[in-house]
């Protein structure tokens, strides 16, 4: 039996924050200007410099790990959850890189699996997205061929019964 290596480790960008950042500093300026006129404002700067802390530290306690077996999926600052998604169970991988991304190196790897606790995963913000699509796509299809398991997907579109391409049995006419 092989071992389970770790192929990839990462976290998302900081770049993700790039948002609320800008929030807190016009937060920040904002009270040191009304801080001038009213001296005891300056204490309300604890608010944006808590919220930029808060939102660094949930980006930077997210991690996704690709074994030769599974996703591991960690995220939590004080309380933490680890999630895995054998890899086997990977249906469909999408890479989106948004005009922001693409300026600065990053994009996101949307996952849809078989899992039921976790039919979607999303790997934000990372750098080389497409590389790690196709390393991941290889391990994927490595790991059915392991475990010998092929993925079918059932059309959910279809009527009550799921029977639409039936033709109705009483329009055959009377027999006999």
């Amino acid at each position: 039996m092989t071992e389970e290596t770790t192929f990839w480790k990462g976290s998302p960008s900081q770049w993700l924050n790039i948002g609320p950042f800008s929030v807190a500093i016009l937060l920040a300026a904002g009270i040191t200007v009304g801080g001038v006129f009213f001296a005891p404002a300056f204490i309300a700067l604890i608010i944006p410099a808590a919220y930029a802390l808060w939102r660094y530290l949930t980006v930077r306690c997210q991690t996704f790990e690709v074994t030769t077996e599974r996703l591991r999926i960690t995220k939590g600052v004080i309380n933490q959850n680890i999630d895995e998604v054998e890899l086997y169970r990977v249906k469909d991988m999408v890479v989106e890189r948004k005009w922001w991304m693409r300026l600065t190196g990053l994009g996101n790897v949307h996952l849809q699996t078989s899992d039921r606790s976790l039919p979607h995963v999303d790997i934000p913000a990372i750098t080389d997205c497409i590389g790690l699509r196709e390393e991941l796509r290889k391990l994927v299809e490595a790991m059915r061929d392991k475990k010998r398991v092929r993925e079918m997907d059932f059309d959910e579109t279809g009527g009550e019964n799921g029977f639409d391409d039936i033709d109705d049995m009483g329009d055959m006419g009377d027999i006999g």
